[in-house]
């Protein structure tokens, strides 16, 4: 199973929480069994020992096919091989605790329930939702109690989560990110015979990363999201990948939305550089709040400041003792686990997980102890909760290709993508949803665009955009408000869509049609978009790019610097670069980003390394230069310290009115160059246009 939950707190041996003095209700200590010893049953025999020394339990007999060691039980504590055999041992088992794998929860789950025992089954409940279903009518026609042992839900956090979300300490939740990045080698993937097996001998197994070792991510994000049973959830998606030789994934994105409309996206790994604590991210409208649940740590973070708050847990055995003795409430029942099954569910009949290109993944360690790791998974990882993006819809390299209609190139040199168009109609409602390129590449193949990072999820590559039309924000994320004097959390947010191409352009040149359109639906602008290119050399290409927008009805054209927000004038073309260092920012008269920002000149350069990838490959140079529009003299918007990115600025400082029927024009041009060109060079190479 997986590594057992730390549980801080009051704590007895091991670690564990101190028990609980034995309900009143009940004369002597509950009868327990265990099925299962090693792996997670290693962890239920040491908190049963907790228990039994407090007279709370008496471990009257286990199952296993490997017998514990001698001194691992309670002398009076009975060993049998299976629990055919202990059931048939007259030891009256009050509850069942069944720690075993994956495939056999059912079979054994079925049959405790019809000795007449209640029943601890630990996670997930059992390989199918066929299974689930009949194990829910068992349950309910024995009249016995099923808790799921998914620990985490026993953090006492999640009360004070459920208080911050119906306080708006946070504000109002709009989404929640689960990710889970751990490190495992061979011999994890070799644990058992059922290791990492999505079925076997015809039986389901489904022992992936999003079903069994980082279950609980899942588990615990949607009982926040208040999604517990089958119809709390509306869909689930799934993109499964494997860097390991297994069948089943080891990488993955879980993108759940529930029956509120609720985005929950669980982003998981076992293929990190470095293990570290899972986490889930509710994401508010006035802050964030993050909750470490294998340490019950939760950090909030506000317009009051940042601070984090530690809990403790109350340990699921010993709630499901006083549940039964009728003193609470059952912490994690069999029918709170639906919402969970429908995603096991569509991982266990999803596509089989695509391999990481070898090329992509790499190897640390010698013999069973070597793991795989993807470099920039990390990144990847937040820009999938960030975005509620899948790790095709990022893109990634090693990732599927992307959805027939979603993506096609629009440029190419002799079978060489230059240049990518996305429709970006799925993406999430808070970016914007709108047509963008990416990704951009020089001629020898270095990506000069990105989309969907973590730190601004709604830049996407390269494109034309704008925060503010009439109220409605084109660009996605918060919107500046002048009231306020501070970027406004709304749900303002429009989208452009590109419409079906009318006729087939020629080679080299495109013409699209698009429709902008407000929060009700309703048409703001129209717009015709073209993008031509030209080779002019074995190192450099041309992107010519144009935009006539037509107002339907009387518009204002909008930035967070014409509401208010000094040197923030974005708006109109965008450019998004991807990490790069030694970059390298000019004009014709001016250098670095200081200097540059805000400034009116006739071309930009950025020269920089671009996609290094540590342990995979080294970064490339490349530069880009940006020829400003013919139609205006529009600032350049530059911000490289904080992220990397140019901009034409539309409306810098104040807005640009078009009455109905009105049209606005801009043009421009963007060199795409191998290697790094010099100011002198630049002049050169734009004096042969």
């Amino acid at each position: 199973m997986d590594i057992p939950l730390t549980q801080p707190g009051p704590s007895g041996p091991s670690g564990l929480p101190a028990a609980k003095a034995a309900s009143p209700h009940r004369t002597g200590p509950a009868r327990v069994a265990l099925i299962g010893v090693h792996g997670f049953g290693a962890h239920h025999l040491k908190n049963l020992e907790r228990l039994t020394q407090a007279g709370a339990v008496e471990l009257v007999a286990v199952a296993d096919p490997k017998p514990p060691a001698p001194d691992a039980l309670p002398r009076t504590t009975a060993v049998h091989p299976d629990l055919e055999s202990l059931l048939a041992g007259n030891h009256r088992p009050d509850v069942v605790i069944v720690a075993t794998p994956i495939q056999t929860h059912a079979p054994l789950a079925l049959a405790t329930l019809a000795s007449g025992a209640d029943l601890y089954l630990e996670k997930p409940p059992v390989a199918s939702l066929a299974d689930f279903r009949q194990l829910q009518e068992a349950a309910e026609a024995s009249g016995r109690s099923v808790q799921i042992g998914f620990q985490s839900l026993g953090s006492q956090a999640l009360v004070a989560i459920d208080g911050l979300l119906k306080d708006g300490t946070i504000g109002t939740l709009q989404g929640i990110g689960a990710t889970g990045r751990w490190v495992r080698d061979r011999a994890y993937c070799k644990r058992s015979r059922w290791a990492g097996k999505r079925s076997m001998d015809g039986v389901d197994v489904v022992d992936g990363v999003a079903t069994n070792p980082l279950a609980h991510a899942i588990a615990t994000a949607l009982r926040i999201a208040g999604a517990r049973t089958v119809e709390h959830v509306a869909s689930v998606e799934t993109d499964l990948y494997r860097a390991n030789d297994i069948e089943a994934d080891d990488t993955s994105v879980i993108r759940i939305r529930t029956s509120a409309g609720l985005p929950i996206t669980c982003a998981l790994t076992l293929c990190a550089s470095e293990s570290v604590e899972p986490y889930i991210t509710l994401q508010g409208s006035e802050g964030t709040a993050v909750f470490h649940y294998t340490k019950d740590r939760l950090h909030i973070s506000n317009a009051d400041g940042e601070h984090s708050l530690q809990f403790g847990r109350d340990d699921l055995t010993e709630n499901l003792l006083e549940y039964l003795a009728g003193d609470t409430e059952l912490t994690s029942a069999l029918n709170d686990s639906g919402a969970f099954m429908l995603v096991l569910e569509a991982v266990r009949t999803a596509e089989p997980p695509a391999p990481v290109t070898p090329g992509y993944v790499r190897w640390e360690g010698d013999g069973d102890a070597a793991r795989a790791v993807i470099p920039g998974i990390e990144d990847a990882l937040e820009r999938a909760i960030g975005a509620h993006a899948t790790f095709r819809e990022l893109a990634l390299p090693w990732a599927r290709a992307t959805e027939p209609g979603a993506a096609t190139v629009l440029f190419d040199d002799g079978g060489r993508p230059l240049a990518v168009r996305r429709t970006g109609a799925r993406l999430n409602a808070r970016l914007s949803p709108r047509p963008y390129l990416h990704p951009v590449a020089t001629l020898g193949g270095t990506v000069v665009t990105d989309h969907l990072p973590a730190d601004h999820p709604w830049h996407l590559g390269a494109g034309f955009a704008l925060q503010d039309v009439n109220g409605t924000n084109f660009w996605g994320g918060k919107t500046y408000r002048r009231d306020a004097g501070a970027y406004v959390s709304r749900q303002d947010h429009g989208r452009i869509e590109l419409l079906p191409a009318a006729a087939g352009d020629p080679d080299g040149f495109d013409t699209r049609e698009l429709r902008w359109l407000g929060t009700d639906g309703q048409p703001l602008l129209t717009e015709q978009r073209t993008a031509s290119r030209e080779v002019l050399g074995g190192s450099v290409w041309r992107l010519d790019l144009g935009t006539e927008l037509t107002a339907v009805v009387d518009v204002s054209l909008g930035s967070p610097g014409s509401n208010g927000a000094a040197g923030s004038g974005y708006g109109g073309f965008f450019w998004r670069l991807p990490a790069c260092s030694g970059a390298r920012i000019f004009t014709s008269d001016a250098e670095g980003e200081s200097a540059v920002h805000g400034s009116v000149a006739p071309w930009l350069a950025w020269t920089a390394s671009f996609g290094e990838v540590p342990g995979i490959r080294s970064g490339q140079a490349a530069t880009l230069v940006f020829g400003a529009p013919a139609e205006a003299a529009d600032p350049w918007f530059v911000r490289c310290s904080g992220y990397p990115g140019v901009g034409s600025a539309l409306a810098w400082d104040r807005p640009v009115t078009l009455a109905a029927g009105e049209s606005l024009r801009r043009s421009l041009s963007v060199w795409v160059c191998d290697g790094e060109l010099s100011p002198a060079a630049v002049a050169s190479l734009l004096a042969r246009r």
